[in-house]
């Protein structure tokens, strides 16, 4: 990969120094609820909690994986966090250089610092781009929308944008149904960096290809993010991709975190029993290891009606008869304070007398 050429694109476009540590997103109290409409007048009779009262802090460098079943709110949340959705209620505070600002609050003009901060990558690169338009045209537009107005300028990010994914420059006067599958998801990867992000979005950005493409995807934006410092919140439905891409991994359920811990922690000792049975669902290549699959029983409720207390409680094989009283409290674990947990199995709510017990792992 041709990362030293990258680094003489033009200021503000894709040159620029790797992040130090700190924090560059906070996410407090969000949520995203859609109205159910009935009836002739359109009435709203409920609501889809499709995030539910998410809170989460995202640090510069890091990658943050998304994991949970269809439905559980990821591709919603990652779209709230752009602002392609407008939350019903919270704060999306991003650090900014001049300071910490709620984008929820923000105009679509005063958006566009944020935008050139922060871009997306999204699940279908078939999609992703205008079948009508030359990639050149794909990546030339967004340069001019933030601010870039000379032509060779613009002309010669595209190019060393195409070759920092390994792509040949006259790739740009092709249309898109001239490229395979991993060709497209790495121009879509290129496209997005070009006007240089501190942050990129993926929307479960390799489920749509070959699983051997999908090594190659995966490796590409591993380079670029230790080259160019920049940081991942990485969606998928993958365990075994998000274990191998992640630093820190969030587990939803019906719009709510139930479980969150470093990437190691969660995989060799993961604590609430819906996350044990996702990861007891990954396969293991090898006949010398031997797994028990944990079935969940029934689907996933609707989210116009969550059960009562613990939404999980249906489902869950150590349900107690406070799990349907009474919801857990999202709180760090007693012997590991940055392992976070949903649980009852784990601590006593305030107000109930009965005892927890520990979970089976």
């Amino acid at each position: 990969m041709n990362i030293q050429s990258f680094q003489q694109l033009p200021e503000n476009c894709s040159q620029r120094n790797p992040r130090q540590e700190g924090t560059i997103f906070e996410i407090r109290n969000l949520k995203k609820y859609y109205p159910v409409l009935a009836g002739f007048f359109r009435k709203t009779v409920g609501w889809v909690k499709a995030l539910d009262d998410v809170s989460i802090t995202i640090h510069a460098g890091e990658t943050l994986g998304v994991v949970g079943e269809s439905g559980c709110g990821k591709t919603t949340f990652g779209k709230t966090m752009m602002m392609l959705q407008h939350p019903t209620s919270g704060e999306l505070l991003f650090h900014f250089p001049e300071g910490k600002r709620d984008l929820a609050k923000l105009s679509s003009k005063e958006l566009m610092p944020f935008r050139r901060k922060v871009q997306m990558i999204f699940q279908d690169p078939f999609s992703a781009l205008n079948p009508s338009k030359k990639i050149f045209d794909s990546f030339d537009e967004p340069l001019r929308v933030h601010g870039h107005e000379d032509p060779k300028e613009r002309k010669d990010t595209i190019v060393r944008s195409l070759e920092m994914v390994n792509l040949s420059a006259d790739y740009m006067y092709r249309y898109p149904h001239e490229f395979s599958g991993g060709q497209r998801q790495r121009i879509c990867i290129a496209r997005a960096l070009c006007i240089g992000p501190e942050m990129v979005i993926c929307d479960e950005p390799v489920s749509a290809l070959d699983v051997s493409i999908q090594a190659q995807v995966l490796n590409l934006m591993k380079d670029l993010q230790r080259q160019l410092g920049l940081t991942y919140v990485f969606i998928a439905h993958d365990l075994s991709v998000v274990q191998y891409m992640s630093d820190k991994i969030m587990v939803m359920y019906l719009g709510k975190i139930v479980e969150m811990a470093d990437s190691i922690s969660l995989y060799e000792m993961p604590q609430h029993p819906y996350t044990q049975a996702l990861l007891s669902a990954v396969p293991i290549p090898s006949i010398d290891v031997k797994k028990k699959r944990i079935i969940l029983q029934g689907d996933v409720p609707s989210p116009i009606d969550k059960p009562s207390g613990c939404a999980f409680h249906p489902r869950c094989r150590d349900a107690m008869d406070i799990c349907k009283r009474v919801e857990p409290e999202f709180a760090p674990l007693s012997d590991n304070p940055s392992h976070f947990i949903a649980c009852h199995l784990y601590g006593r709510t305030s107000g109930e007398s009965e005892p927890s017990r520990k979970g089976k792992v």
